[in-house]
């Protein structure tokens, strides 16, 4: 288990490290990006604004992702 904190990070970031586990951008509507993988039931949500996503819709987008805690910061470290 991480003993990392997850923290706001910036819409980019968290669409770059989706991408990186396979999830493709499908729409975007108003201030809403919708991230789609195939074997995926649900897609993503990732809100533009304000410019950092709250911790809160990051957990929920790992949890839908199938992404561990561990699994989210190798991919967060590996972008920077």
């Amino acid at each position: 288990m991480s003993t990392r904190k997850i923290v706001p990070v910036h819409h980019k970031t968290l669409i770059r490290l989706f991408e990186l586990e396979g999830f493709t951008v499908k729409r975007q509507r108003g201030d809403h990006i919708i991230m789609t993988k195939p074997g995926i039931n649900r897609p993503l949500v990732i809100k533009t604004s304000p410019g950092n996503v709250p911790t809160t819709h990051i957990r929920t987008n790992l949890t839908t992702a199938g992404i561990s805690r561990t699994r989210y910061f190798e991919l967060l470290d590996s972008l920077s």
